[in-house]
């Protein structure tokens, strides 16, 4: 066959190495002298189990699990709460050891760190040599279980690791064509991608795309205009490729800031300090020119010439948070002792670099419509007086499942997680019913309630209002204050929460004022404020 009529070879992916540590919240915690190695245990967020030991799984306890149910399978539990700083600290242990057998590791997160396969096998011999040195020099060096995978491109290689096995060179696509779809979530580093790939993947199995073999037989055309920026990484992982194209060139510059630490620095908090303002540069920076980068590099020097420096992988775009969280750790994995080498000096210099930095993708159009210009305006503003205010000075409302409107609405930084903590599906007995008011004031407003005598209503100890309810006097400094009459009222609706906790019990009372509010009053004790103003 002539050069001209020759068939190209068909792309792969480049060729990496992951190591993963089942379990790592629990195996962090066990590092850290919490818990006893053979303690059945299990890491929580607040409201269900995010990970189970091996010992707990044997009894039952699986992940997504209320505590109490976890808790009555087996009543030994250990039960501790889920601490990424922990397992930051602890992680850098076992990426030191794996250091000693190959170059250039990049922590994608606690528990998972990759390199490129190619140069460790050409200087070890092999592959499955690379994979079983890796193995075994973090068992000697730390006695964690590690399993090790190679394949091409990321996401076929953190799955392979997860399976323990090496995928053949140009296997990949049909490693994983029969894997569904929502195994892509194993890649996501970031808050943002967790919430954009579920969104995403959820609209692929609604439209019958359920496993990555159907994704990958899209073609490239089909994916773009249809599922952004997004679905073409995705259709190109499914493939065993590279999220990104390989570029020709640089198109941006890294972008880098760095602070000399005048005195030397040895303590943690204080070296925190400086890292943060650094990360607030960094993101500032990214932010004004419209970028995103997949690799965040943290650069330390001692007094004595020591450099420490750590590489971690990101997907997607880190939040100010996010960012500073990252190096915080970092640092407290390196000055804390607890990652096995401490530094033999003070710190006299600190660096952060963002590399392999690249335009921010702009959000393609949806099939179910798409965010307004405005929208996107929004959230770039928000992101700005973030970096100037701080992450927690801008704050978003998720709405959650409760029985009273201020336990139904959380504020949260702008940026970070908007999951719900609690289902607002769920059935909630003796929840305040509809309509509910408009605006829920931050702070008490302390208000009195009296009846047609101009004596003080108070509730009774079953729950029922002592006299009808008449006058409602609110003080300023609202503008709504004043006292007014009440033509009607609603209720009472008694609700007692967590009980077995010592909880004490409140009364809810709808009333509307005669040309004023109309009001969602609370009552504890006999004691009355201001719940919500209804529009």
């Amino acid at each position: 066959m002539s050069p001209l009529t020759e068939s190209a070879a068909p792309p792969v992916g480049t060729r990496l190495a992951v190591l993963w540590v089942p379990d790592w919240p629990v195996a962090a915690a066990i590092a850290e002298g919490l818990v006893g190695a053979h303690e059945p245990v299990a890491v929580h967020d607040g409201r269900q189990i995010v990970v189970a030991g091996a010992s707990a799984r044997a009894a039952g306890v699986r992940r997504g699990m209320r505590r109490r149910t976890a808790q009555g399978l087996c009543p030994d539990l250990v039960l501790i709460h889920t601490d990424e700083g922990r397992d930051v600290r602890a992680f850098e242990h076992l990426v030191q050891a794996a250091e000693d057998v190959v170059a250039q590791v990049q922590v994608m997160r606690p528990g998972l760190m990759l390199t490129t396969a190619d140069g460790p096998a050409r200087y070890l011999g092999s592959e499955e040599r690379v994979a079983a040195d890796l193995i075994e020099q973090v068992a000697t060096a730390t006695g964690a279980e590690a399993q090790v995978g190679v394949a091409d491109g990321l996401l076929a290689a953190v799955l392979a690791a997860r399976d323990g096995v090496l995928v053949p060179r140009g296997g990949a696509r049909a490693y994983l064509a029969g894997r569904d779809v929502r195994e892509l979530m194993v890649v996501a580093t970031t808050q943002q991608l967790r919430r954009e790939l579920t969104d995403l993947i959820d609209l692929l199995r609604r439209l019958g795309i359920a496993a990555l073999g159907d994704m990958a037989a899209l073609r490239p055309a089909q994916v773009g205009p249809r599922f952004g920026a997004l679905g073409t990484a995705v259709h190109r992982l499914a493939q065993g490729l590279d999220e990104y194209p390989v570029p020709a060139h640089r198109t941006e510059p890294d972008i880098t800031a760095h602070a000399e630490l005048d005195p030397p620095v040895q303590r943690v908090d204080v070296a925190a300090f400086a890292g943060r303002r650094l990360a607030e540069e960094v993101n500032n920076r990214m932010l004004r020119r419209g970028v995103v980068c997949t690799r965040l590099r943290v650069l330390a020097r001692t007094e004595d010439g020591l450099e420490l420096e750590r590489t971690w992988r990101i997907d997607g775009a880190l939040t100010a948070t996010e960012l500073t969280d990252r190096v915080r750790w970092q640092l407290e994995g390196w000055l804390s002792g607890r990652s096995g080498e401490v530094p033999s000096a003070p710190l006299v210099h600190l660096e952060l670099a963002a590399e392999e930095v690249h335009p921010a993708a702009a959000m393609g159009e949806g099939l179910w419509g798409r965010n307004t210009r405005g929208q996107e305006h929004a959230g770039r503003a928000a992101l700005r007086v973030q970096g100037m205010l701080g992450a927690e000075q801008v704050l978003a409302p998720v709405l959650e499942g409760g029985r009273t409107p201020r336990g139904r609405v959380r504020l949260v930084a702008w940026g970070d997680e908007t999951s719900p903590r609690r289902r607002p599906d769920a059935p909630w007995p003796g929840q305040i019913p509809p309509p509910l008011p408009a605006t829920v004031p931050t702070e008490k407003i302390q208000v009195e309630l009296a009846d047609a005598a101009d004596r003080p209503v108070r509730v009774g100890p079953r729950g029922l209002l002592g006299a009808d309810p008449a006058r409602v006097e609110i003080p300023a400094p609202p503008s709504w204050s004043g006292r007014w009459a009440v033509s009607g009222w609603a209720g009472p609706w008694p609700v007692r929460e967590r009980w077995w906790a010592g909880g004490r019990g409140r009364t809810y009372l709808q009333v509307v004022c005669t040309e004023g509010p109309a009001l969602l009053l609370c009552a504890e004790g006999e004691e009355w404020w201001v719940e919500g103003i209804y529009d």
